[in-house]
């Protein structure tokens, strides 16, 4: 597969969220805010960038049996880093993502593509995966975002758009409603899917 197909991939066909349902703890807590799931999808594609163009160029140097770890020890230095980077440049931002921050090492989108596919691929495939995966991921977040937020608050980006003319389902940047979209949505995409087969 070229690059191009490589990151088309990780954006419709094997989307994160919508499709392979990886990464599912970050996408319900998280995705009260439209914000909140921009700042965490592009978390995640930092950390997925960095660790798949490392492991793919240590691959024929990391021993199978230790694979696992080494893979740890690379994602966490890069979660690290947005941890970091994050409470100096967005606190607010930092303090609304909270526990999901660290909580990205064990992300399994991280950990499936490091595992699946930057051990076993060029660099140059491995950063299109990333990238597409990524996308995918911040897309998924973003519309699920948007859902909540619009529709739970009557804001967009903290706009108020809809309140002068509509009371806000509240549910819906609850708990109960981060599952009520998550769900609504899939039942789309797979419906739009199963239209287009």
């Amino acid at each position: 597969m070229g690059f191009y197909s490589e990151l088309k991939k990780g954006i419709f066909k094997d989307n994160p969220t919508f499709r392979l349902l990886l990464g599912i703890c970050p996408t319900l807590a998280v995705t009260t805010s439209i914000k909140n799931g921009i700042g965490m999808g592009l978390s995640t594609t930092f950390v997925l960038l960095g660790s798949n163009i490392c492991i793919s160029l240590l691959r024929n140097f990391i021993p199978y049996k230790i694979r696992i770890p080494a893979f740890i020890v690379i994602i966490s230095t890069f979660v690290t880093l947005v941890d970091l980077l994050m409470a100096a440049y967005v606190p607010e931002l930092h303090e609304a993502l909270g526990i999901f921050i660290p909580l990205i090492v064990v992300n399994c989108i991280i950990m499936g593509r490091a595992e699946a596919f930057a051990s076993r691929s060029p660099v140059l495939l491995s950063i299109a995966d990333a990238f597409g995966m990524g996308i995918g991921f911040t897309v998924s977040l973003s519309l699920i975002s948007l859902v909540r937020e619009l529709l739970g608050s009557g804001t967009v980006f903290g706009f108020d758009l809809l309140n002068s003319f509509y009371n806000p389902a509240v549910i819906l940047v609850l708990p109960p409603g981060a599952f009520l979209t998550m769900g609504l949505l899939l039942g789309f995409f797979n419906y739009i899917s199963g239209r287009r087969n």
